[in-house]
Formats: structure tokens, sequence, C-alpha cells
């Protein structure tokens, strides 16, 4: 039976942050059942609420609105001294605080690591940046183009021979979120034992490169640097988008046993021995080939009909769907309840992206709208 509590309920979280890397982080622990009360500044808040983004009837974004459920927002303006003091009050009594500044402000402003956790040792604190917070790149600004043009991620992404294309997802920014909302459950576990706080930090350009593990294989195993593949895969072949009559598929043959039933579902047998698809190595060396029989062969049919040939035949395919198919027409989407509702005291009814976290006893839930500038300053303060 599901608890009606989140698995982070009674762990307070400061939430410093604004734009994308460090709110996605402070959604995730929120949707857990965390307390996150966002810390904005009275005049502007976070920059997403305005200068990001769609807005649609009032003036937050929908941005804003995507990556700030199931917060509180209070306003406090951390140069001002007596906001300051109201500040390192909630510090007390906080489990976490999360911020994304450049190296170097939280101190001049006087809510660094050092400062808070003299009035707080078991205090967590966890800092997102674009580089890190040492480095000859520690003072650079951070965003995720950048993080993914200096990782190396733009460098495979895209065709052979084509222009610089970014990944269409922020790995940078959305990695950097999740790995410092790891870190910060990971040290919540450290605290039960050693009863001590402990300082987080991760960063955009980070998050992008740990990311890169089959390209950082493959150069250290063939000393080639990876190039982009499309939508192919750099460590097994067919796994990638073919052509068919009317649009596309994918479809992942990765092992021996795929390859054969792939081949057999296409009446393509003749592959099997076939000298450059004998084996995976082989393929890889000859991907464009393959795909080029391959792809002669699905211009037979439509996707719809190869997909579920392909499936029966024990093979992983799928077709390339658009966001509206994926939102508005999936059944699958439906059914796991990855699109919610959250009503909105300005908004409405506001579609929103469900947790893909699914816990038995404390499940992740949405339970607060995204709040309007200063909406909890009253309360929480008076708290």
């Amino acid at each position: 039976m599901a608890d009606s509590a989140g698995a982070l309920d009674g762990l307070r979280v400061l939430d410093l942050t604004q734009v994308m890397a460090g709110p996605f982080c402070t959604m995730l622990l929120a949707d857990l059942g965390a307390d996150v009360i966002k810390i904005e500044n009275p005049s502007s808040g976070d920059q997403t609420r305005r200068s990001w983004g769609y807005a649609v009837h009032g003036e937050d974004s929908r941005a804003f609105l995507a990556l700030n459920r199931n917060k509180r927002s209070v306003c406090l303006d951390l140069k001002e001294p007596g906001h300051l003091a109201s500040f390192l009050r909630l510090v007390e009594s906080a489990d976490i605080v999360v911020e994304n500044f450049r190296p170097g402000v939280t101190k001049r402003l006087g809510v660094d690591y050092d400062t808070l956790a003299a009035r707080n040792p078991r205090l967590i604190y966890a800092s997102v940046s674009g580089f890190g917070q040492t480095g000859p790149y520690a003072d650079r600004p951070g965003y995720d183009l950048i993080a993914q043009a200096m990782s190396g991620v733009m460098s495979i992404t895209g065709t052979r021979g084509g222009t610089p294309v970014k990944c269409g997802l922020p790995v940078g920014d959305l990695g950097a979120g999740m790995f410092c909302a790891l870190g910060i459950v990971s040290a919540v576990h450290a605290r039960t034992r050693t009863g001590e706080g402990q300082y987080i930090e991760t960063s955009l350009f980070e998050a992008a490169l740990a990311m890169s593990v089959w390209e950082s294989t493959e150069y250290w195993a063939t000393g080639q640097v990876p190039q982009p593949l499309g939508s192919a895969n750099r460590m097994s072949a067919p796994y990638q988008a073919l052509r068919t009559k009317d649009g596309y598929l994918t479809l992942g043959a990765n092992n021996e046993r795929l390859w054969q039933r792939l081949c057999s579902a296409l009446d393509v047998t003749e592959l099997l021995t076939d000298p450059r698809f004998r084996t995976n190595p082989d393929r890889m060396t000859n991907r464009d080939e393959l795909a080029a029989v391959l792809e002669e062969r699905l211009s037979t049919a439509g996707t719809d009909d190869w997909v579920a040939l392909l499936l029966d035949a024990g093979v992983p395919a799928g077709p390339i769907r658009d966001y509206q198919q994926v939102l508005d027409e999936d059944p699958h989407v439906r059914a796991r309840g990855m699109v919610q509702e959250v009503d909105h005291p300005v908004e409405g009814r506001v579609r929103v992206l469900g947790s893909p976290v699914r816990m038995s006893r404390t499940p992740a839930r949405i339970r607060r709208h995204p709040p309007l500038l200063g909406e909890h300053t009253d309360e929480v303060l008076g708290e």
C-alpha cells in the first residue's frame, strides 16, 4: 500500500537556483516529497519566469512552470541585511541548500558552505555550475550549449561532414540536475551514519562528459577520434533509424541472436554469410553498406507493417514519433501517467510531465502548482 508521504518527506530544501539544471534537481527532490523553498529575488525572481519559454495568461513562462512544481516561493534579497538574516534563520532548520550561482558569488553574499555549515553542521550544501568550482574553466559562464560543445558531445552529434549540431535535449543541464540530486540523497544517507552534512558540487560540463561512456571507450580502445554517426550506435550494428516505404523505423539488432532474427524476419538470410556482415565488427566497419541493403528491403512496405513484423519476430523496433503523437496520442504514455495536470491560480489547468520514478510505497506526486513569485513568503517565514 502506498504511503501518503513521499520518500523524502521531512527534508527541507532551500533552493537558490534558477533556469534549468538547479530547478530540475530541486523539482526531482520535491516530487519525491521534500519541502522545497525557492528563494527568489523580489524584483524579478527566477529569470526563467519572464525571459524564457512561452507565456500564456500570466507573466510566468511555461518554461518556469515546467521546472518548479511542488515548490514554495519566498522573496528575499540576499544583499539586504534583514533579508539575509531571515535566510540564515531558515538555514538553521534546513537539511539541504542548493545553489547555481557562478563560483565566488555565494561567498560575496555570505551564503557559502563554510558560513552556513557553521550555523548548521548537518547541512548538505550542493552547488551546480557550468564547469565546477575549481580548474581553469571555473570562472567561465556556463550554458548547456557551451557544455555540449566543450565536452565533446557536439562533435559526435549529427551526421558525418555536417554542420555542428547539439543534442536535441539539454543533456548538460538535465544531467547535472540528476547527478546533483543523486549526490544529495547519497549525502542524506551518509548523514544518517555520521550525523554530519557535507559539500557537493557538479557541473554541466562534467555531466555531459560523464555521459560520454561509449565515445570515451571508442577513443581509448582504438585511438581514433569518434565521429558523428547520425542515429547509429558506435558499439554495434544494425542499431539505427532506417528508411521504409513511407517513413522511418528504428531497430536494434545489437547481438548475434537478434541479427539472425532480423535477417530471418526480413527474408534476407543471405546476409548471415556475407563476409561484410558476418560479425558485429564486420557490420560496424560496413555500417553504411548494411544500412543500404536493409533499406532496399524495407522500401517494400510501410513503417507500421515492418514494426509489427519485427516485434512479432522478437526484434526490438519502433516508429519515430513527434511530440504531438507522443503527448496527445500515445496509449502507453497515457497508461504510465507521464502526462499530468496541475491547477494553477493564473493559468488554470496546466499539463506537465509526470515523474519517471516508480516507487511502490512512497510514490512521486504532484502536490503543488508552480508557485507565484513570493506566494509563500509570509507562510514560510511565519513557520
